[in-house]
């Protein structure tokens, strides 16, 4: 039970983070994202080498919301951006979220019946497990077991890798 959420982000990488935070990798970025909610999330991602921040700037992204927030080099992760793969890592992608969504709303599927857990336990590895069978199709939209995820307005999709891991 994961909580997929759309969110348009004040995306940025946060220079000043950056120099302040010298314990972090210089593969990571912090990005402020907007999710619906009071103030938006400080999520740390792998992405610096993948993805131009012009590419990210006022994005449509999918974010995983209820991990347990994670210290990274000093810094609250408060969840995980979701992005597309080939299976040697060597292309990734950023998930598209169809225009027309609101910051906060739900990705679902048809077999989404329950409501999700408000935090998943990390101890049991609910991500790690469900995250074996998201994928895209061979129309880059994104499947989990086959199943499409969908917002209000369509499709959550890649935007060209074909049978890619999403991570």
């Amino acid at each position: 039970k994961l909580v997929l959420t759309q969110m348009q982000t004040p995306y940025m990488w946060n220079k000043l983070m950056w120099e302040r935070s010298s314990g972090i990798n210089a593969e990571y970025g912090v990005e402020q994202i907007d999710v619906g909610e009071e103030a938006p999330r400080t999520v740390i991602s792998g992405l610096r080498h993948f993805v131009a921040e012009e590419q990210l700037r006022d994005a449509l992204v999918a974010v995983v919301c209820n991990l347990k927030p994670a210290n990274m080099r000093g810094i609250k992760s408060q969840g995980m951006l979701l992005c597309a793969s080939d299976k040697d890592h060597k292309t990734v992608e950023v998930l598209r979220v169809p225009d027309g969504c609101k910051p906060g709303e739900r990705i679902t599927g048809e077999s989404f019946t329950e409501a999700p857990d408000a935090q998943l336990n990390p101890k049991k590895k609910i991500f790690e497990k469900v995250q074996v069978d998201l994928t895209t199709d061979d129309s880059l939209q994104v499947t989990y077991k086959g199943e499409l995820l969908m917002t209000s307005t369509g499709p959550i999709t890649a935007p060209s890798l074909k049978s890619a891991v999403i991570r």
